[in-house]
């Protein structure tokens, strides 16, 4: 019988020496990326930042920002070569986790309609659309996209 060997990852704080990593990957899958300063910035105001790593190598990350009781996911997002392998899953249950750490009683978040795998990920965990926001995102043709806002009670 042929045992599967488990990939070595680990979920950990997000550092500020991370945003070589983190920014090696943002550009390459969003049209309008975070900058390096909207991530500092989110670690300087103390949000939840974690980096996904694989054999050490920085694979994922996802910031979450707690106001009162409610925990709003920031930004989540896995490398290119690893997406639609479980990872951003992974990254998903563990952000989750920690805002009922910080006691939230609900999580929101807002994704592109045009981000079908996203989306299908959110349901699946249990997310239910709230409502659109209405040329919430720049889009690439110059123009802008709704949002779906998301929530999932915890």
């Amino acid at each position: 019988m042929n045992a599967m060997l488990k990939p070595e990852y680990q979920l950990r704080p997000m550092q500020t020496g991370d945003l070589d990593g983190v920014m090696e990957i943002e550009p390459t899958i969003y049209s309008h990326p975070w900058t390096r300063g909207n991530f500092a910035d989110s670690l300087n105001s103390g949000h939840s930042a974690w980096v996904l790593t694989l054999n050490d190598v920085i694979i994922g990350y996802a910031l979450m920002m707690m106001v009162l009781d409610e925990a709003h996911l920031l930004n989540i997002s896995v490398a290119k070569p690893y997406q639609k392998q479980g990872w951003g899953r992974v990254l998903l249950e563990h952000m989750i986790e920690k805002a009922r750490h910080y006691k939230a009683l609900n999580m929101f978040l807002e994704v592109r309609p045009s981000n079908v795998s996203a989306i299908a990920l959110y349901e699946n965990i249990g997310f239910n659309e709230m409502s659109i926001r209405r040329k919430y995102y720049p889009a690439p043709n110059g123009g802008r996209e709704d949002a779906v806002l998301m929530g999932l009670a915890l």
